[in-house]
């Protein structure tokens, strides 16, 4: 028996009795379908090495012999999962990938420079360069047929307005587009003609589906690797945001130099159960990883059939990558659908304007929860809009 067989048997009042913020955040029977994490538990192996953890009482500060440990664990996934070889050495951990983000702007962008961001887009990616002086320069993404694609003539054009730190999130939230190699080796082009940056988010580079692998934006050239700082965790993959670990890989030989000068003194470091999740889950959590992603397979496309049979008015094309669904809502004709959705049906997901001008119209909602659940939200919407 699979670790998916028995999801479907999972309640929305069992998860609400669990006590996550997802779950809670909006109270009642509200359907929790906003925070990026999954409905499905831990895997067994991250549990084990965390119940040892325990026992033993490791909750002190973070020894090195773990944060040797994590590192080559990450190492050796990027290595088996992707084909990139990256030396442990230059896997720096954080606390999320977000401290990461405020670190490299801080310590590895140009002062005062904007920040360029692809939109739609991860929304503290927009919230989070202001807090520290930062402008951020937008460049809605393009439609290529059903796909979003990054606007290189856009990303240039804010390059020559004196960004210098390009963010690129792949594979990519929220939209879930996984980029190919020939559109990453585009980008670096742009970037290199400018001398930038690029801050790569990699956070949900083992939720690919197939024919669509994932390609760290700087495994594909020396040029790329030479201006990228790649930011990755085990957190969305394996359910261990609440854990506090992330990972910085350093591809730049002056940003290894950069970092240590100064980062022995930040304050950034993750927990000490985190890292051991995170090494865990690098470590053992294969099996039930690709087990995951074949329900999470069957559930982004359930969510196409079951639209398509009841809400016709809301456009959506299955993700890449991800278990976030991208819902184009301009057909529904509501101002805000996310608050529509909420106060109508019940259902909590992410408006899409909060992501960026790229994003207004469409909601985010995420689709790893148990299928029926996701049965019970689509018909919930669809009696919403049914409603005189």
């Amino acid at each position: 028996m699979s670790s998916t067989d028995e999801f479907d048997d999972i309640t929305a009042d069992d998860l609400r009795e669990q006590g996550s913020l997802k779950w809670t955040a909006y109270g009642g029977d509200a359907i929790g379908a906003f925070v990026a994490e999954m409905d499905f538990g831990v895997a067994p192996p991250i549990t084990k090495a965390l119940h040892a953890a325990v026992e033993r009482g490791t909750f002190g500060y973070l020894p090195p012999a773990l944060r040797a440990g994590l590192a080559a664990a990450c190492a050796r996934w990027y290595e088996r999962r992707y084909g990139w070889s990256v030396d442990p050495a230059t896997v720096q951990p954080v606390a999320d990938v977000l401290a990461g983000f405020t670190l490299v702007i801080e310590h590895f962008s140009r002062p005062e420079s904007p920040i360029i961001l692809p939109t739609p887009a991860y929304m503290p990616f927009r919230t989070l360069p202001p807090r520290h002086g930062r402008r951020v320069i937008e460049v809605p993404m393009a439609l290529d047929g059903d796909r979003y694609v990054m606007d290189l003539d856009g990303i240039d054009r804010a390059f020559r307005a004196g960004g210098h730190l390009l963010v690129i999130c792949n594979p990519h939230n929220p939209t879930g587009r996984v980029f190919t190699v020939e559109e990453l080796r585009k980008v670096t082009e742009v970037v290199d003609r400018h001398g930038g940056r690029v801050f790569s988010d990699e956070i949900h580079a083992p939720l690919t589906y197939p024919g669509h692998p994932h390609v760290p934006y700087a495994s594909t050239s020396e040029t790329a690797a030479a201006h990228t700082i790649t930011a990755t965790s085990a957190s969305k993959a394996w359910n261990l945001s609440g854990l506090k670990c992330g990972q910085l890989i350093l591809t730049s030989r002056s940003d290894i130099d950069t970092w240590r000068r100064i980062g022995e003194g930040l304050e950034y470091s993750p927990s000490t159960l985190g890292v051991i999740a995170n090494a865990a889950a690098y470590h053992s959590g294969r099996r039930w990883l690709d087990d995951v992603l074949t329900y999470l397979d069957g559930n982004r496309l359930a969510l196409r059939d079951l639209l398509g049979e009841f809400l016709p008015q809301i456009h959506y094309t299955p993700p890449e990558g991800t278990y976030l669904a991208w819902l184009d809502c301009r057909d529904l004709g509501v101002a805000t659908p996310a608050a529509f959705m909420l106060d109508a049906a019940g259902i909590a997901v992410i408006d899409g304007a909060e992501c960026g001008e790229g994003g207004r119209g469409h909601v985010r909602f995420n689709f790893a929860t148990p299928r029926p659940i996701i049965e019970q939200a689509v018909a919930r919407l669809a009696h919403a809009v049914a409603a005189p």
